[in-house]
């Protein structure tokens, strides 16, 4: 995801001066396709996330759209009332991009685990929520950050994450994106949970489930009127994503409860308090049950009358 965003960032960037990347000392081997095209736009601002937003907010004053990036607790957590009221309470067009959300870095334990970030995001005024879920959206979600006249999160997974899309989506801020239809189980999904949602899609599938799969590439603001229409048929409707609660399955679940008939609910997600331990990502998510047989299994165990 990652490539992709620096890629579509610096084809964006050819043609539109005003667009800047500001960056807390890291992303070597990643951002210098933008430094060496771009270098009186580029700036590293060392590790001092205060001051790199506060620069990025004096820019956007300026006219410019800048874009800051770092590991996702730090252009979010270190700097957060920066964020807020240098950002956010203006409006400013202040673009947030983290790299490793969730256990991405799950070696380097819990200080590099992203796991309450798109709670807090969503939270801050004014700022949209973004969560791709394979390079292809992480094109489409980057393009229409840009566009967009104010502030927004971008939430990247680390490297490698596999395509899900064959084609390009149709794509816009507040809105999901339907993958598959079904009636017993809608699972909606955000960010680089898409591939482990759509594998438990397929558990359910071969035992005889008709399995909806949704990706929800907005987490703020949400789609609400999809969260409606799927809401009507399903028998269960349940968000999958790589954080705890306050995010997704918040957003989701408060869409739900306005309803007059509602599905059962559920939010597959980080429970409990924060895993002590380093480890793999995949080692990381199964601790949580967030694994193809684990989002099958409980889906089931839901679905029993």
């Amino acid at each position: 995801m990652r490539t992709q965003f620096i890629r579509t960032l610096t084809e964006l960037a050819a043609s539109d001066e005003r667009i800047w990347l500001i960056n807390g000392d890291l992303g070597y081997s990643v951002l210098e396709a933008f430094r060496d095209k771009f270098p009186a736009r580029y700036v590293n601002a060392g590790v001092a996330e205060q001051n790199m937003t506060g620069v990025s907010a004096g820019l956007a004053l300026a006219g410019k759209i800048p874009v800051t990036y770092s590991i996702a607790n730090f252009p979010t957590f270190r700097c957060l009332e920066q964020v807020r009221n240098d950002v956010g309470y203006h409006n400013l067009s202040v673009k947030i991009v983290s790299v490793g959300g969730g256990y991405a870095y799950g070696s380097a334990g819990y200080t590099h685990h992203a796991v309450e970030d798109i709670a807090v995001m969503r939270a801050i005024p004014n700022m949209v929520v973004l969560a791709p879920g394979d390079p292809m959206e992480t094109d489409l979600a980057t393009k229409a950050m840009m566009a967009h006249a104010g502030p927004c999160y971008l939430r990247l997974g680390k490297a490698g994450e596999p395509a899900v899309h064959k084609t390009p989506p149709a794509f816009a801020i507040g809105k999901g994106i339907t993958i598959r239809e079904g009636s017993d189980v809608v699972l909606i999904s955000t960010g680089g949970m898409l591939v482990t949602t759509l594998a438990a899609a397929d558990l359910l599938a071969s035992r005889g489930k008709s399995v909806g799969v949704v990706s929800m590439p907005t987490i703020q603001p949400v789609d609400v009127a999809l969260i409606e229409r799927v809401a009507r048929t399903a028998k269960l409707l349940a968000t999958v994503e790589e954080h705890g609660p306050g995010g997704l399955g918040t957003g989701v679940g408060e869409a739900v409860l306005r309803l007059s008939a509602r599905p059962q609910f559920h939010a597959f997600r980080l429970e409990g308090p924060p895993v002590s331990m380093a480890g793999s990502q995949v080692t990381l998510r199964s601790r949580h049950g967030l694994t193809p047989e684990g989002i099958a299994t409980e889906s089931e165990r839901r679905l029993k009358p």
